[in-house]
């Protein structure tokens, strides 16, 4: 059965990390809420290859980060009608919608973090009272929201934030990082840009934007045995791609409970902790 929620799920169009926008967009989904996807450009997400690429070893950890059967139903999305008719965030209004939860992936530096029709749809949440949701480097983009009733601090300042850990960061000598997506078309093509690695160090700039009273959850033995996901109203956060089941399902945990009717705002819930 439908349930009430409508919940507006962003990503980029400059790479998503397949499984951070493939695992809460199915976990919201088949619980029910009444999911709608927006992107930069309106246009397809599409996820970076070497994120459904059952082999790629990530070149920090050491660890192969894709499992087979989630690349498979990655592409099964890509492939799809699923995903294929997102809105802008431009033509996206909050009133229209109980939630708005960011997905992940590299591309969220260059287009999600800093994007003002974003951050208007965030600060508009915000206001009204409504669940926030980010994950992995789409986090970045909650520390770019300044609050004007607040001094200009981050809307994070204060609570506790689950960030991705610096020590997971690509960065090294010579490191270049280029963006191609798979299913790419003429019109909806990867972007030429190389970056010398990650474009900044998201827990640092997380630890400054929650200031001495808030916490940024960094946690290097994350993994997906052991994911790290939490809930500080209004923002439900998630640490990296191990953790994205995580999130999505911590993000339907605390729908539940609004659409049940209990009141969240003087709880912090943990994902299976």
């Amino acid at each position: 059965m439908s349930k009430k929620a409508k919940v507006l799920v962003c990503a980029t169009n400059y790479g998503s990390w397949g499984e951070e926008l493939q695992a809460p967009w199915d976990a919201l989904t088949k619980a029910g809420y009444q999911c709608t996807l927006a992107t930069p450009k309106g246009k397809k997400p599409l996820p970076l290859t070497i994120s459904v690429d059952p082999d790629f070893v990530d070149p920090v950890q050491n660890v192969k980060t894709n499992p087979k059967e989630v690349c498979d139903r990655i592409k099964e999305l890509v492939d799809g009608d699923e995903w294929a008719h997102p809105i802008a965030f431009k033509d996206a209004n909050m009133k229209d919608y109980d939630a708005i939860a960011l997905t992940g992936g590299l591309g969220a530096m260059l287009d999600m973090a800093n994007n003002y029709n974003l951050h208007k749809l965030i600060m508009d949440a915000y206001y009204d009272g409504k669940l926030i949701g980010s994950l992995c480097y789409a986090v970045a983009t909650l520390v770019f929201c300044r609050d004007p009733k607040n001094e200009y601090k981050s809307i994070v300042y204060g609570k506790r934030i689950v960030c991705h850990p610096h020590a997971w960061d690509f960065y090294g000598p010579d490191y270049d990082f280029t963006f191609e997506m798979y299913g790419e078309t003429e019109d909806n093509k990867h972007t030429d840009v190389h970056t010398p690695g990650f474009l900044y160090p998201e827990e640092y700039i997380i630890k400054d934007a929650v200031g001495p009273n808030g916490a940024a959850i960094s946690r290097v033995k994350c993994s997906r045995d052991d994911m790290e996901a939490e809930f500080d109203w209004p923002f439900v956060t998630g640490c990296s791609v191990e953790s994205s089941r995580a999130y999505g399902q911590l993000l339907v945990k605390v729908l539940d409970k609004i659409e049940a009717g209990e009141d969240v705002r003087n709880q912090r819930i943990y994902f299976n902790r």
